[in-house]
């Protein structure tokens, strides 16, 4: 019988001053991890092992390597070509910080891109360091569309509820002007793509917000559901997308609606994500 390989996870440190890497060795710590993944960090020596003697972690072992060829299973691996080698204070965001975090994720891609790792996990980072080295760095979700040239989608997930996002990290003033018939087409139709291949769902019923208090009452508070939201729906069902709304996202969050569908498409940030923590925070991915 042919071995099967296990899954190369690559994970980013993110900022070393801050929670990832105590997550990080707590989460591999834990051996029955090792079971269905071989773990890949791309990171620093130094600062690795600093935060294992501060932990007391003495029981993980840390296969130090320079190159994939050297990859153990079983084994919490270190890819080490850091430029850098300054101590960092933990609970401190510096430069130093910002520069090890985008080093990191910027490795991490390469391997990615390479099909060195199968997959990427990233760390918490802190902006505001990786910023003074890159002013353009607003978050994973757009550095990762930006590096791979795709369209990205943040999609939330916990056993309640699996919410899309027709807009993400902009500011509230400007998410109006970015519902458009258009892009809400466009992120429906990646949300059902990603409910078929990422979870098995062959025909996923999915419940789009309005934008406007009450979904606009009838025009009352806003036109945006009638104009943009409710033709891009008309369209998508049309393309055998089953779309359903749009809905008053003040009262969609209760347990009869997100049992009825498989998927939910918020019109920006904070809409659908405080729900979202609120019902799903030790849990929501």
């Amino acid at each position: 019988m042919n071995k099967i390989k296990k899954v190369r996870v690559g994970i980013s440190i993110g900022d070393p001053s801050g929670i990832g890497m105590e997550v990080i060795l707590k989460t591999f710590n834990d051996q029955r991890m090792m079971d269905f993944c071989t773990p890949i960090l791309f990171g620093s020596q130094n600062i690795t092992l600093n935060h294992k003697k501060l932990l007391g972690f003495s029981d993980i072992h840390i296969n130090i390597i320079n190159n994939f060829n050297s990859v153990k299973e079983k084994r919490l691996n270190l890819l080490d070509k850091s430029k850098y080698n300054t101590a960092i204070n933990i609970g401190e965001p510096s430069e130093y910080s910002g520069k090890y975090a985008i080093e990191s994720i910027e490795r991490a891609c390469d391997a990615l891109k390479n099909k060195e790792i199968d997959l990427l996990v990233t760390a918490p980072i802190n902006k505001t360091a990786i910023q003074i080295h890159k002013k353009e760095f607003i978050g994973h979700t757009e550095f990762l569309q930006n590096t791979f040239k795709g369209e990205s989608l943040m999609v939330m997930c916990s056993n309640v509820m699996k919410i899309g996002f027709v807009t993400g990290h902009i500011a509230l003033k400007d998410v109006a002007k970015s519902i458009t018939k258009q892009n809400i087409i466009k992120k429906a139709e990646q949300l059902n793509e990603c409910l078929i291949k990422d979870f098995g769902i062959i025909k996923p019923k999915i419940a789009v917000l309005g934008i406007n208090p009450h979904a606009g009452e009838n025009d009352m508070l806003g036109d945006e559901e009638s104009k943009t939201i409710l033709p891009a729906i008309n369209y998508l069902n049309e393309k055998n997308i089953i779309t359903f709304g749009p809905y008053p996202a003040d009262s969609f969050f209760i347990i009869e609606k997100l049992q009825a569908f498989d998927g939910i498409l918020a019109m920006y940030h904070d809409q659908g994500l405080i729900p979202f923590k609120t019902l799903s925070f030790e849990e929501g991915v």
